[in-house]
């Protein structure tokens, strides 16, 4: 049974918070961004360039976005994305 009012705890167990998937989301939505060219080139330029390494390295979504929170914030933040910075949040929260 799976009750949505229940409060999940990340120290707990994992199970129910759909992280990975909502790290796939965000991750849509930042490419999404960089490949419209919305904000600045210098944070194009730094996420179009941490995206190649983290496809070099191989690592997961969650673990890119937990690597980069605070610049990720900044640039969602300039870019006046609220919903991005909501799902953000969530994912810091909840999942790293």
């Amino acid at each position: 049974m799976n009750d949505l009012s229940v409060k999940k705890d990340r120290y707990v167990s994992f199970c129910g918070l759909d992280c990975d998937q909502r790290a796939t989301d965000f991750m849509l939505r930042i490419n999404q961004h960089l490949e419209t060219k919305n904000g600045a080139t210098p944070w194009i330029d730094y996420f179009t360039h941490k995206l190649n390494e983290k496809a070099k390295m191989g690592v997961d979504d969650l673990f890119f976005i937990g690597a980069q929170m605070n610049t990720l914030n900044e640039y969602l933040e300039q870019i006046e994305d609220e919903e991005g910075l909501e799902l953000l949040w969530y994912l810091e929260q909840e999942c790293c």
